[in-house]
Order: structure tokens, then sequence, then C-alpha cells
């Protein structure tokens, strides 16, 4: 039964037409904006330091200042990784100056094996003001069986953080790492 009182438009009237086309061009931006979300995220999050996520840097130009920053190191492995992962001491010096630091691996298994680490930074406000210049977590990393190496880590903590008074009473700052074995070609 149809309401005769509403006015009908035929099916091929320009009016139609134009509600196809935006649903047509809404759908596509859709699309597109969930394959970009994840970039789009990373970017946020590199730029802002949301969630904890460090700065990659080529050096500190801005020099030290008179404060001092504790920096604590972690290590997590994922159980399918058969590693064990030394952390790093931890290393207390004035804001600015550039430090290295080295995390110990060793593979415990008969056979090759790939992993990788993925990082956060605690408390995560300091994430922006973390600054690594050189760091194993950039790429994968494949030992051999029963292999030992030395990853290091080259960072420093911006002297920025000291213009953020909600930061003022931090004194440490940790550095947790998270190491997880990489599917690798032919497995």
């Amino acid at each position: 039964m149809t309401d005769a009182s509403l006015p009908q438009s035929p099916p091929n009237s320009p009016r139609n037409r134009r509600v196809a086309i935006t649903l047509l061009v809404l759908v596509a931006a859709m699309v597109g904006a969930a394959y970009a979300a994840v970039p789009l995220y990373a970017l946020f999050c590199q730029v802002t330091g949301f969630g904890g996520t460090t700065q990659v840097s080529a050096g500190n130009l801005k020099g030290a200042i008179a404060r001092e920053m504790t920096v604590r190191f972690d290590s997590n492995v994922e159980g399918a990784l058969p590693w064990t992962v030394t952390a790093a001491k931890p290393v207390t010096d004035k804001i600015g100056n550039v430090e290295t630091v080295v995390f110990t691996a060793h593979n415990l298994s008969d056979k090759p094996v790939t992993g990788q680490a993925i990082f956060n930074v605690t408390p995560e406000q300091t994430g922006m003001y973390f600054n690594k210049i050189e760091c194993f977590c950039f790429t994968e990393q494949t030992l051999q069986p029963g292999e030992t190496v030395e990853m290091p880590i080259v960072f420093f903590v911006d002297p920025d953080i000291a213009e953020n008074r909600d930061l003022d009473t931090i004194r440490d700052i940790t550095l947790s790492y998270t190491f997880y074995a990489v599917k690798s070609e032919g497995t």
C-alpha cells in the first residue's frame, strides 16, 4: 500500500542521481579513510608523543640543562621467541646529554631466529621528549643458533621537557621493549 500524498520521483530523476552520487562519494571517502587511518595515527603519535611514542633524531643540537633524569630500561620476550634479552642498566645524567646503552640478546634455539622489538615510554607524556638517534627496534634482528649480540641504543631526553610544567616532578623515564618473533620467508 503506497501513500498517494507523498510525491514520488521517477527512477531516473536528477534528484535520485545526486543522492546516488553523494552516497558513492561517501562510501569512497570512508574506504579511503580506513586505509589512511593506520599511517595517520602513526604520524599523530610520532608528532605528539601520544601513547609513549618516542621521537627519532639525528642528534641533540640544544645542549644539556642542569636538571637530571634517570632513564630505566625494561625488556620482555614473547613466548614464541626463544631469546633471552638483558636490558641495559639505568642511566642518570643531565637532560640533553646523548647516552649510549646496550641490550644483550641471546638465541637459545638450535636454528636462526628473527625477532624485532616494539617499544613504549612511561610516563606516556614524556614520549615526545625522548629522542632515539640509533636503535635496534628500527630493524629486524636475525640471531644464529646460540648467538649472543649487543644491541645499542643512542638517545637523549630533549631539554624542552623543562618547559612543560606538567612534567616538573618527573625524575624517571622507563623505556620498555617487547621482543617478538618475526615469521621469515618459507616458514
